[in-house]
């Protein structure tokens, strides 16, 4: 009767929430974790920011497992990964403004894991504990218990020596001791001799700055004051702020539309992009984690009942609707650094995302639901067709590198319509699959007979 409505607006309103929160407080969050860790730009975008981005996929996965009891985060998986590796890339063609030079070793290095990634999913089509019972029993060998008397070592060098020693000097000098083999012994005789000249250099390199103490004094004074004076210009920028109205009629109507939602986040989440919160980087964190698994939640049920609705199963509508919004952070993260020349990060990010969402996303759920919720249970999978859907995934990464080969490693607008064609293709087959026009796979879905 037309309530149907209301769900899809309720739905897109929470795909805008989800990016808010993810780029204006998750996101920079997982930046600041990346600069305490000095961290390469393709790593970085590999492995912080992919699963900064990919937290919606996680909890929409978790969500599907312990509450809805259906297939939508498998499905919801499967699709975004292929928008993340196909039409992410051909957004970022596109909108990237200039033609970006690619690296072969970070795209190859990501698609050989995302590779590995999909043949674990497509052997794995039920999730037995047995099979994580006995890899665990194989790990627990005899042989692997002689670290124990190690670990009573260092904790007893630690006591004696409370505040002379670190753990990691402790364990050193407890590796050159007769329980290792000769090579860990010479190799931590090293290390400890390593650190001992660099600690002399360091004490060197003390003493030179306390004699020119005078001279750095007053550039600390003067770098204090310039930093005083870009607090203030940075704290007039930023995300959007609920009390300020921006300029331009878009800006405005954006605004307005999110309101509501910008206002929770700005009395919920401490903002680590400003200065004056930078050191609560992991407050930002946890708090921007609990609000993707809320408006997930929402997400998930408002989708539910639009499938059900109009007929349409599940993993289809996590293949389609469900993949596009939960990639949202990946899709603008990925353009923001395409626009800014770092392609090698982009692609990382795209691909980095989805090895995450297929080992963690999926893997992470599975494990709590049968070794720690209900130990010895079997999560089933209902979607015959992922063997197919997964199928098309190894066909993605393979023509999208043989794509940019050809292509002569560029990121241009060329790249993008191909991608963004295969994506469609892509889409096309999946649907056909899932409504049984090749083979039978999902059974119809049940309906009240009044």
């Amino acid at each position: 009767e037309g309530a149907v409505a209301l769900h899809v607006l309720c739905t897109i309103y929470m795909f805008c929430a989800l990016a808010l929160v993810c780029d204006d407080y998750f996101v920079p969050s997982l930046e600041k974790v990346c600069e305490r860790l000095d961290l390469s730009e393709d790593v970085a975008g590999a492995t912080f920011m992919a699963a900064g981005s990919s937290a919606p996929e996680l909890f929409t996965s978790v969500i599907g497992v312990f509450i809805t009891k259906g297939d939508v985060g498998v499905g919801t998986i499967v699709g975004s990964a292929v928008f993340n590796i196909l039409c992410i890339i051909g957004v970022c063609g596109f909108f990237a403004g200039q033609a970006v030079k690619l690296s072969h070793w970070a795209l190859l290095r990501d698609s050989i894991y995302y590779t590995f990634s999909i043949v674990a999913l497509i052997a794995v089509r039920q999730v037995h504990t047995h099979s994580s019972t006995y890899s665990t029993l194989t790990h627990i060998d005899p042989a692997n218990f002689h670290c124990a008397p190690s670990v009573l070592m260092v904790d007893e060098l630690l006591s004696a020596y409370p505040h002379q020693l670190s753990f990691s000097e402790a364990g050193m000098r407890i590796m050159i001791t007769s329980h290792f083999s000769p090579r860990t012994r010479l190799t931590m005789a090293s290390r400890m001799l390593i650190n001992e000249v660099s600690a002399g250099l360091n004490g060197r390199c003390r003493l030179q700055r306390l004699q020119s103490g005078n001279e750095t004094e007053n550039e600390t004074d003067d770098n204090d004051n310039n930093e005083n004076e870009g607090e203030g210009e940075e704290d007039s920028d930023g995300p959007v702020v609920p009390f300020k109205v921006p300029a331009g009629c878009c800006n405005k109507m954006k605004w307005l539309f999110m309101w509501p939602m910008s206002l929770l986040f700005f009395f919920t989440v401490p903002n680590c992009a400003k200065r004056r919160w930078e050191r609560w980087f992991m407050v930002s964190f946890f708090t921007a984690t609990i609000w993707i698994a809320g408006l997930s939640y929402i997400m998930v049920w408002m989708v539910t009942v639009i499938g059900f609705t109009l007929g349409i199963p599940d993993v289809i509508m996590g293949i389609t609707f469900l993949a596009a919004g939960t990639s949202v952070p990946d899709c603008m993260a990925s353009v923001i650094v395409a626009r800014q020349g770092l392609g090698d990060m982009a692609i990382s990010n795209s691909i980095g995302s989805n090895v995450f969402d297929i080992l963690v996303g999926l893997g992470l759920p599975w494990a709590l639901q049968t070794l720690c919720i209900d130990y010895g249970s079997t999560v089933h999978l209902n979607s015959k067709g992922l063997i197919f859907s997964v199928g098309l995934l190894l066909a993605s990464v393979f023509f999208t590198v043989v794509g940019v080969h050809f292509n002569k490693w560029t990121l241009d607008k060329r790249l993008g319509l191909v991608c963004l064609l295969l994506y469609a293709v892509f889409l096309c087959i999946s649907i056909l699959i899932e409504f049984n026009v090749f083979i039978f796979v999902n059974l119809p879905m049940c309906r009240d007979i009044h």
